[in-house]
């Protein structure tokens, strides 16, 4: 076991190094361009080490550290660090999936000329999602919840020159801002009911009763909507598809998206039974709504977008129907078959040049290593059995059946739904597979080549993690996985074969009606309403953007016409203002200074002339002097 003296200077180093070889390529500019990717990897795969060593020698014991950040009168700020089984868990998820990303993009970006920036910014991302992992309290999770987002607008916004990428960047960073108002909201009443967001000191003062505990739930988890891009705030996700793809499979796969599911597991205990209710709708609604989207999709990446808006209404659902460790589950399984699925679709853009799946076709002979990996994350992500997928996706099923048991009612409704979002999710599987890796290709233009080892390899090893045997025995079931010895928790144990035989029923059927779908599909409703993601877009676009426009246009013909005007006129005003007090002292007030300056002048000249040296001027003068007095004296 490791004092806390080492176990707080190994954070300190595993959250500062990211940033601080990140900050390095930044300054350093193009000089670093040919050896900063395979330094950071390096780096990370360190930081993957002390990861690993410090899960062994910490046990499964919670640790808070603490260091003084600030000190006022009465009162210290820390920075507090926390160790459990779950900052283990992502430190060595966060830090795998960042190492195989960046060894992936030493080939994927070998032509790019800004390769210094997208591994700068890298490394910022990857030290502030580090930070959020070991935070052990909310203010502190904050702070590096910011820098997260600010890191992936930096990331999304890579190609910036295109209008599509900037535009995609800043969309992500201002609904991001949205949901993180709501959060920052959350941690100010949480701190003015608690006195503290220490989270080793909250279940203890927290009052987990009353709307405004409710209220305080809530708005912690306006962060979640927006960093895991849950209704309504799902848009930002499939747009963000404009960054690299390596950036994708980091951001919106395995790390930031997944934020908003841990910052649910670190919260859950504040959550009070209407918060969870609410929080199961959102989820169920979500889920339903991205695993459609997908279906009518042309754009390869923008299928995988929508599948992880999907999965994460999954776990969202796991955390509402109070199974925090199901949810747990699929977001580790989620995070090795998704990020395969990006690397994947990205070694098949830099194969045959294109994103459009319609001028695709026939790829597994030409890509057999890029269609195997895809091809066992696909079916853990459709959820078929001997994959990962199967497993956590029958944990969540499992634990919201029992929620609805308890609940009874239309709560039915929320697994029932799941259900169908599971078949949603292996019919668009099926048909990507059906257009990219099968039939003919329907782009000679382009002769498709396989990629090379440094983008295959990375997309089979997580392939490979995505088999259901990395987590169980018994790959047709999940009660003895190694998870839940990790995350033991009450019924986890729970299973109905029932279950399993409903999910994997629905999951064939969905994949072959998925097998089914036309190449071309006719322009429907049904259609349009997925390619649009349900016109949330143009819904938002007519609602508040045309408003906010519009009245920007107003205020500005106002502040024009009328401020401006006003503001003018009072310049004027003070014009003519000056000029008049400009007149008034030039004509009176001087005028009055020189007419004294000019009298006194003058009786100085006139008393002057008395005093010319000559006695006889002066017995006159006294002779006179003495006439004027005795006249007014008689």
């Amino acid at each position: 076991m490791l004092d806390e003296h080492t176990v707080r200077n190994l954070l300190w180093l595993l959250v500062l190094l990211p940033f601080l070889s990140g900050s390095a390529w930044l300054l350093a500019g193009r000089r670093v361009n040919g050896w900063a990717g395979g330094f950071s990897a390096i780096l990370t795969l360190a930081g993957l080490t002390g990861s690993v060593w410090l899960a062994i020698q910490t046990g499964s014991e919670p640790l808070t550290v603490r260091t003084e950040w600030l000190t006022i009168p009465g009162r210290s700020v820390p920075i507090t660090f926390r160790v459990d089984a779950l900052t283990l868990l992502m430190l060595v998820i966060v830090h795998f999936i960042a190492l195989l990303v960046q060894v992936y993009s030493l080939s994927y970006l070998h032509d790019a000329p800004d390769r210094y920036r997208y591994f700068g910014y890298l490394g910022l991302f990857i030290g502030s999602m580090l930070g959020i992992v070991v935070a052990g309290n909310l203010i502190v999770l904050y702070a590096f919840w910011e820098l997260v987002g600010l890191s992936s607008y930096l990331l999304i916004g890579f190609w910036f020159r295109k209008p599509a990428a900037a535009a995609a960047a800043k969309k992500a960073f201002l609904m991001n801002r949205i949901g993180d108002a709501g959060f920052l909201l959350g941690i100010f009443l949480l701190l003015f009911q608690s006195g503290t967001t220490d989270l080793a000191e909250l279940p203890d003062l927290f009052v987990t009763d009353g709307r405004l505990a409710t209220l305080t739930g809530l708005c912690l988890f306006c962060g979640c909507i927006g960093k895991s891009a849950q209704f309504p705030l799902t848009t930002w996700l499939p747009d963000a598809m404009e960054g690299p793809t390596p950036a994708s499979a980091l951001i919106h796969a395995a790390t930031m998206v997944a934020a908003g599911i841990f910052l649910l597991a670190r919260i859950h205990f504040l959550l009070t039974p209407d918060a969870l209710l609410f929080i199961t709708l959102i989820g169920t609604v979500t889920m339903l709504m991205a695993a459609y989207a997908a279906l009518y999709q042309t754009d390869i990446k923008k299928v995988l977008a929508y599948s992880t808006v999907s999965q994460l209404g999954l776990m969202v659902v796991g955390m509402g129907t109070g199974n925090p460790t199901g949810a747990l589950f699929h977001l580790t399984t989620h995070a090795f078959f998704k990020a395969g699925l990006f690397l994947a679709a990205g070694s098949v853009i830099h194969g045959i040049h294109t994103q459009d799946m319609r001028r695709m076709g026939g790829l597994r002979k030409a890509m057999p290593l890029t269609f195997v990996g895809w091809a066992v994350c696909a079916a853990a992500l459709a959820g078929l059995p001997l994959f990962s997928g199967f497993l956590s996706k029958e944990t969540i099923l499992t634990g919201a059946f029992n929620w609805a048991g308890q609940a009874g009612g239309l709560a039915y409704a929320v697994p029932v739904l799941a259900v169908l979002s599971s078949g949603l999710t292996a019919c668009y599987m099926a048909r990507q597979g059906k257009l990219v890796f099968f039939g003919t290709n329907r782009n000679p233009e382009v002769a498709a080549h396989e990629s090379g080892f440094l983008l295959t390899g990375p997309v089979l090893l997580l392939a490979v993690l995505s088999v259901g045997f990395v987590f169980a025995l018994n790959p047709f079931s999940a009660a003895h996985s190694w998870f839940f010895e990790v995350f033991p928790t009450a019924g986890a144990h729970e299973e109905y074969g029932w279950i399993a035989v409903l999910s994997i029923t629905v999951a064939a059927a969905g994949s072959w009606l998925g097998w089914q779908m036309p190449v071309l599909t006719r322009s429907t409703t049904a259609s349009r309403l997925s390619e649009h993601n349900w016109y949330l877009d143009a819904f938002y676009t007519r609602l508040i953007v045309y408003p906010f426009v519009r009245l920007s246009r107003l205020l500005y013909r106002f502040d024009q016409r009328v401020i401006d005007q006003f503001i003018d006129w009072i310049g004027m005003g003070s014009v003519v203002l000056a000029h008049m007090v400009s007149w008034v002292d030039r004509a009176i007030v001087d005028g009055l200074v020189n007419g004294a300056s000019w009298l006194a002048h003058r009786l100085g000249n006139l008393t002057r002339s008395v005093q010319n040296g000559r006695v006889q001027s002066y017995i006159a003068s006294a002779v006179i002097g003495l006439l004027v007095i005795l006249w007014f004296l008689i």
